[in-house]
């Protein structure tokens, strides 16, 4: 069974303290490293946490603010610097392009592999082992989340197929849930296969609250979030088109998410975090509040 992992590379909100740093997430799975977000210092995480920036595959960014992206240019220069040959897909919401070729033209980039880059909506990637989604969220700027979904699927169950000498290509059929005939003895896919649920992990930083967010991330196993105010701020999360950590509380709850991670933590909170957790596991006790480096899987 392949493990998610998600790497928390920075956790603050706009201003970076010295403990957080600007918002940076890393999803690995088997061989994707999907960057969500590239704020000032990424690379130098990067290093602190003994990633290989080599190793990304994709980058999402949620939106154009500087503090979710102003590490793009030193990291997109360090790869071109150590000889990254795959092409690295960079998807955005509406003007990522635009931005991002003033962003190459701004810095004199000296890149030698391919970039390639998209404005996206609703499913944008899929292969046979996971899909990529985005919604559109509100922020004043073009601004989406993000779903990751690893598709469920059947698994042979390894100790009861040693009983049956089976393999080979009749595997095949297995594992697409047929029944198989082997030396004149039929084998019921269901006695030989267990399922593995599908998994799904969301992003949502900077956005008001909205009609898109509940159901997009409905029934995540990890709900990354943000939680820029305390409760006691909610008319600035309103005037600044954030949330705060009573609005990501009842979203999760709502969502039926498994799982709350807060996230993007305004350094108000710096001398007390705790604050923002307990007013969180009040609604959705599931909640667990994160700092730089913090590493989470899902199985």
């Amino acid at each position: 069974m392949s493990m998610i992992k998600v790497t928390f590379l920075g956790t603050s909100d706009a201003i970076p303290s010295a403990e957080r740093n600007h918002t940076s997430i890393l999803l690995e799975y088997k061989n994707e490293s999907i960057l969500v977000d590239c704020g000032e210092g990424t690379q130098r995480q990067f290093r602190k946490a003994k990633l290989n920036t080599n190793k990304i595959t994709k980058i999402l960014i949620t939106h154009w603010h500087g503090d979710h992206v102003l590490g793009l240019p030193g990291l997109l220069q360090t790869l071109a610097f150590s000889n990254y040959n795959k092409t690295l897909n960079i998807y955005g919401p509406r003007g990522t392009k635009e931005f991002l070729k003033l962003l190459l033209h701004t810095f004199a980039f000296q890149g030698k592999y391919k970039i390639n880059i998209q404005e996206v909506e609703g499913k944008f990637f899929e292969n046979s082992e996971f899909y990529l989604k985005a919604e559109k969220m509100t922020h004043g700027v073009p601004c989406n989340a993000y779903t990751f979904v690893k598709k469920g699927r059947l698994r042979i169950d390894k100790k009861k197929l040693e009983k049956t000498k089976l393999k080979g290509p009749i595997l095949k059929k297995l594992k697409e849930g047929k029944d198989v005939t082997y030396n004149g003895r039929r084998y019921l896919a269901k006695n030989l296969t267990y399922g593995e649920d599908s998994k799904k992990i969301s992003f949502v930083f900077d956005t008001s609250f909205n009609k898109n967010i509940i159901p997009f991330v409905k029934n995540s196993d990890l709900l990354v979030c943000e939680s820029t105010f305390g409760e006691e701020l909610e008319d600035k999360a309103e005037e600044y088109k954030h949330l705060n950590v009573k609005k990501t509380a009842d979203i999760a709850k709502k969502s039926k998410s498994k799982k709350l991670v807060l996230t993007h933590i305004s350094q108000r909170y710096s001398k007390d975090p705790k604050k923002i957790l307990d007013a969180a596991k009040r609604i959705f006790k599931n909640s667990v509040l994160v700092k730089d480096f913090d590493e989470i899987e899902v199985k």
